[in-house]
């Protein structure tokens, strides 16, 4: 009984002298901290962080500089010399049509139709439900002999109802004497490539001299294998012709005039350097024409990459044909006006060209089809500058890099290298959409946020990371956002009635009701409040006028990490 008794009393004062210990843990904290010499302290600290700054952190850093600062001069020789060749083109009109040889192609009556190549046309498309009648309805629209014309409809739809759209209206266009055929996998395996290969294992495809390709967004204009096709015919050393993009979406927002100056940057000037000079560039997957035995020759298309049209390009290139890039012809196309679809097709762009690189380079170096210019052509300038070198200067160099040298005074970066090359470099890629010459700093910006995400995908890319064979298609939203309705043609036994849609053509799921901050971005944020920091450290410190970029970078980074960019989703 005492021992029990005793046992309760301890339990007893336990609990009080407990609590009563928790109520004194601030005057506990506030006696260690006055018991603290912070002198002797920061004495200490500074005594271990001053050889690691010295020895470790500002060498690092200098080093840093100097690389980075050499990669930039080599874009800008790189950028120089594609524009010197795209501007000597210009100067001296030295246009494909004098280049190689080109004539229409003559009609003869007693010959007829046979004069005209027979031509397949390939439209690959994932649940186009936007815009499927338009791709169709402007490959069906094509100049060219119906004969001597198949149209294929790849279609990998998962939405059944979107499947059955595109099967009715290549239906109605079949009862109206086109050629087309609408073809279904039961699987998606190899995303487009797949559907690109298999749509070539019919018969028929022997018969097909050209294969003209486009993705389900674009237009072609009625007289675009007119234009395009002498090309092949006439010279049998070219194995592609490319192309240029019309973007019909372009003033849709501030972001498509952004990505339309960077896209007509790559066509304007890199593309017609890369024809004109090397007769080789990276062919862009769509609104371009194969000679169809090159696809054979050079192996087919393969789904090892994200990017099978430059890997299908690479491997032909490197069997000794000839691209031509026809900058005249346009086909009107649309670009990703979310940020979301835009973040995804940049991760593809970026993931595929490194995992394609890391997957051929060897084959490049041991090729001997082609001269020693062009191999250095493929590895320098159109992989090792091109989808490794500006991605990791952009992001690395301006965001990284020249923000934290205003914590260190002893690293000094030369102003030539923080303002006039860059400038110089800006300039010349600019200059491919004068109109928008005025957003040229807001396109700094937002380049300078989206090298972020192509660093990290071309790391991606390069070491095989989880998401290096992610395929998302880009969404496009057509005429989903526009307040007008959409008329179409539906056909009913023998009869067309022109019907006009009030209502959405597919269900719309209830969606549960997002919360504001899902649309937050937190790896922009995190980079805005790192340059933030930085310009305000800049301002009280440093003094050494960075600040003046650095704030408006992270402001940059704020408006896109907090989802104001590009047009909003349309509701459903």
């Amino acid at each position: 009984m005492e021992a029990e008794g005793t046992a309760n009393l301890l339990i007893g004062d336990l609990s009080p002298t407990f609590r009563l210990s928790q109520l004194h843990l601030s005057k506990i904290w506030r006696e260690f901290c006055s018991a603290i010499h912070w002198e002797i302290a920061t004495k200490q600290f500074l005594h271990v962080w001053n050889p690691i700054r010295s020895m470790l952190i500002v060498p690092l850093l200098r080093f840093t500089i100097v690389v980075c600062i050499i990669m930039t001069v080599m874009i800008l020789l790189e950028k120089l010399f594609v524009g010197a060749i795209s501007l000597f083109v210009q100067i001296f009109k030295l246009k494909p049509e004098k280049r190689y040889k080109w004539e229409p192609i003559q009609k003869d009556e007693e010959l007829g139709s046979s004069v005209y190549p027979m031509v397949l046309v390939q439209i690959p498309m994932y649940n186009e439900k936007e815009v499927y009648k338009l791709s169709i309805g402007a490959a069906c629209a094509l100049e060219w002999p119906s004969d001597r014309l198949i149209i294929q409809v790849l279609d990998d739809s998962t939405d059944t109802v979107c499947k059955d759209m595109v099967g009715q209206e290549c239906q109605r266009w079949k009862s109206k004497g086109i050629n087309i055929m609408h073809e279904v996998r039961n699987n998606r395996k190899g995303y487009k490539a797949g559907a690109l290969k298999e749509g070539l294992q019919h018969d028929f495809v022997e018969a097909c001299e050209y294969i003209a390709i486009f993705d389900a967004d674009f237009q072609p204009e009625s007289d675009f294998l007119l234009r395009t096709i002498p090309f092949l015919m006439h010279n049998p050393e070219i194995a592609l012709v490319q192309t240029r993009w019309r973007f019909v979406n372009a003033d849709e927002c501030l972001m498509t005039r952004l990505q339309e100056m960077s896209l007509d940057y790559h066509f304007k000037v890199e593309q017609e350097a890369g024809s004109a000079m090397f007769s080789f560039f990276g062919f862009n997957g769509t609104a371009g024409v194969w000679r169809t035995k090159v696809i054979s020759d050079a192996g087919g298309w393969k789904d090892r990459t994200t990017v099978e049209d430059m890997d299908l390009a690479v491997r032909a290139g490197l069997k000794g044909w000839k691209f031509v890039y026809v900058g005249d012809i346009q086909v009107k196309s649309e670009l990703p006006s979310t940020f979301k679809a835009y973040r995804f097709q940049q991760h593809r762009w970026s993931c595929g060209p490194a995992n394609l690189f890391k997957k051929m380079a060897v084959e490049i170096i041991q090729n001997k089809k082609v001269s020693f210019g062009k191999k250095l052509h493929l590895i320098y300038d159109f992989f090792f500058l091109g989808k490794f070198v500006a991605h990791t200067v952009t992001f690395i160099y301006y965001c990284v890099v020249i923000p934290l040298s205003v914590f260190f005074p002893e690293v000094v970066i030369p102003y030539w290298g923080v303002v006039y090359v860059p400038t110089i470099i800006t300039l010349c890629k600019c200059m491919g959409t004068p109109s928008s010459f005025h957003l040229v700093v807001i396109w700094v910006l937002f380049e300078n946020v989206m090298s972020l995400h192509r660093l990290k995908a071309a790391f991606t890319g390069l070491f095989e990371a989880e998401r290096v064979n992610e395929w998302i298609v880009t969404e496009k939203l057509g005429d989903a956002n526009k307040t007008k309705p959409v008329v179409i043609d539906i056909k009913e036994a023998d009869k067309s009635i022109d019907s006009q849609l009030k209502e959405p053509c597919l269900p719309k799921l209830k969606k549960k009701k997002s919360r504001f901050w899902d649309r937050w971005y937190y790896s922009e944020l995190t980079v805005g409040i790192f340059l933030l920091f930085c310009g305000y450290y800049d301002i009280a410190f440093s003094k050494r006028g960075y600040y003046l970029y650095l704030i408006v970078q992270s402001a940059a980074f704020f408006v896109v990490g907090f989802g104001y960019v590009g047009t909003p989703t349309p509701i459903s």
